[in-house]
């Protein structure tokens, strides 16, 4: 092999394969009639691999969204996940929230991609609608890329949930 051509690099994610993600996460949400949303999809290794912002988003929307997929991806769980093991512990919150330079969100809308039994190779994040709706698109959206999601199924009651 020739030194002047570069080794390709194998990605836990591919682009098409976030792109699936996200476009089905928005296609659930659109026909669940959710408020605008914002889309993040990182690979095993917290990189973005592909974002969208639906018209009508905040500023904040995607710092919000990469950080529920960041937090899942630096705890090996979901976002929904983190919430429910840390409300009692803010002092951990906290810690991690210092340790992760701000980017750890620990509420719902933060779900992980899982291909065969155990093996986690990115995760979306979503932001725009109530927490527990942003997570149903994501859910959503690892489906539509053929993949298994954590969690699997979303919130009992997703579709009553509040801002």
């Amino acid at each position: 092999m020739s030194d002047h051509y570069v080794m390709h690099v194998q990605s836990s994610l591919t682009l098409a394969q976030a792109e699936r993600m996200i476009d089905g996460a928005l296609q659930a949400a659109r026909a669940a009639e959710l408020l605008p949303l914002t889309v993040a999809v990182l690979d095993a290794g917290g990189h973005l691999v592909a974002f969208k912002r639906e018209d009508g988003c905040g500023v904040l929307r995607f710092d919000i969204a990469f950080g529920k997929a960041w937090g899942a991806l630096g705890m090996g769980i979901s976002s929904r996940t983190i919430r429910d093991r840390l409300g009692n512990r803010p002092a951990f919150q906290g810690a991690l929230a210092a340790a992760s330079g701000g980017r750890f969100v620990p509420v719902p809308g933060g779900v992980l991609a899982v291909r065969g039994e155990r093996n986690v190779v990115g995760a979306i994040g979503i932001s725009g609608d109530a927490s527990d709706r942003d997570e149903y698109a994501a859910i959503m959206g690892v489906r539509a890329a053929g993949l298994i999601s954590h969690p699997e199924e979303p919130a009992e009651n997703w579709q009553s949930a509040g801002l």
